[in-house]
């Protein structure tokens, strides 16, 4: 059954913290100039792979408050530092929402990684009696919604999303479904990963997801391009404000963008490898545009998953090229942030609100030589002037999750 348009939701607020940059301006500055942000790092010098998309050094202690951020693992931090930029873009907080109509939808693979890791090592060493009580608070992946609800006084739902990488453009989905049907007002929707931990790296190095560590750092995350050899791990945060227009519109509040359509669907084809075929990622989009009362030749922009693994890479080039009847520009901004995991669906469905507001679309980092996935308008060498009125992100994931957000000009 073709589903029907459920109607936009406005964006109204936006907070990012990624390697890219610590907020809004400062993501949207790099990612334009296609300036990749990987680099060797200190904390993973004795470990075959060691090249990392790392946040740039905060003060979490001024931003957060003293000792707090000793009480949350690194994936909550940066949730709430995201969360609290966003809701300050959107002129919300305090006396200006009702806490009992907020929801918080936020999305975590994997949780607090480093945390475990370091408790686990302290544990080995030392004994239980080591083992620090806030252990369990600290890891669960659900605390980053927690938290953020806490540290904002909102007390609508509250919501935890795992979906692998598409966790953050799912939990978006999700929370445009809760406005549409009238189960909060305001909702802050994204996702936020810091996994940048001893163990979680060799883990994806072992399964051969990572880029080759001959590589020069600058160059290792080459979404696309011929030579690519794996993705590049970074971490970070995105979060979104989103409102029902007229809510919006009440409030005389600045529309960024609208996301107009949502679309899920599951490979049921292999636990960690995409299905070469597209079918069902196609099933997502359609569903996507149906959701958007939009066909595929009224897309003119894709923000691609674009992790620069070569069977990721082939797959989405080819879905791109049979799906969409307008030859839209593809843009894949993991060249410049790595793959931030959860993070990145919302992170990218960030820059695509961008590219609509701004009328400018950004380039795929390292993209030099194009063979195997020639056939899409890929945007190189530099940004590019684009009117766009409607644009789509894809979200692929471990697990074979699919999403697909819609993003049109307000």
């Amino acid at each position: 059954m073709t589903p029907r348009p459920g109607g936009p939701v406005a964006v109204t607020g936006l907070g990012l913290v990624s390697a890219a940059g610590a907020d809004v301006d400062s993501n949207w500055k790099t990612v334009l100039a296609g300036i990749s942000t990987a680099a060797e790092d200190p904390h993973l010098a004795d470990l075959p792979y060691r090249v990392t998309c790392r946040v740039p050094e905060m003060n979490l202690p001024g931003l957060l408050g003293r000792g707090r951020p000793r009480r949350l693992d690194r994936f909550v931090q940066l949730a709430l530092v995201a969360a609290r930029q966003a809701v300050a873009d959107a002129g919300l907080g305090g006396g200006a929402w009702d806490g009992a109509r907020v929801a918080v939808v936020l999305g975590s693979a994997l949780g607090g990684t480093a945390t475990w890791e370091a408790q686990h090592t302290r544990f080995h060493d030392h004994g239980p009696a080591r083992i620090s009580p806030l252990v369990l608070p600290m890891c669960l992946p659900n605390m980053a919604s927690g938290e953020v609800a806490i540290d904002l006084g909102t007390r609508g739902p509250s919501l935890s999303v795992s979906t692998a990488c598409a966790s953050g453009t799912t939990a978006i989905g999700l929370a445009r479904d809760l406005l549409l049907h009238n189960r909060c007002d305001v909702a802050l929707a994204g996702a936020t990963e810091a996994c940048l931990s001893p163990f979680t790296v060799t883990a994806f190095g072992r399964m051969n997801a990572l880029a080759d560590p001959a590589q020069p750092a600058a160059g290792a995350s080459r979404p696309f391009d011929a030579d690519r050899s794996g993705f590049v791990m970074g971490e970070g945060a995105g979060i979104l404000v989103l409102e029902r227009p007229d809510d919006a519109r009440s409030r005389n509040a600045t529309v960024r963008a609208l996301v107009t359509g949502f679309g899920s669907s599951t490979d049921a084809y292999h636990s960690t490898a995409p299905d070469p075929s597209g079918k069902s990622a196609a099933l997502a989009v359609h569903a996507a545009l149906a959701d958007a009362g939009l066909g595929a030749g009224d897309v003119q922009h894709v923000n691609a998953h674009g992790t620069s693994t070569r069977l990721n890479d082939i797959t989405e080039a080819g879905l791109i090229a049979r799906t969409y009847d307008a030859n839209p520009s593809v843009t894949a901004t993991k060249g410049v942030t790595g793959h931030t995991l959860s993070a990145a669906g919302a992170l990218e469905a960030a820059y695509t609100v961008l590219t609509i507001q701004h009328g400018v679309t950004p380039p795929v980092a390292n993209l030099t030589r194009v063979e195997d996935c020639a056939g899409i308008d890929l945007i190189r060498g530099g940004s590019r002037r684009e009117a766009v009125q409607v644009a789509v992100s894809h979200s692929f994931g471990f697990g074979g999750h699919n999403a697909v957000l819609v993003v049109q000009r307000a």
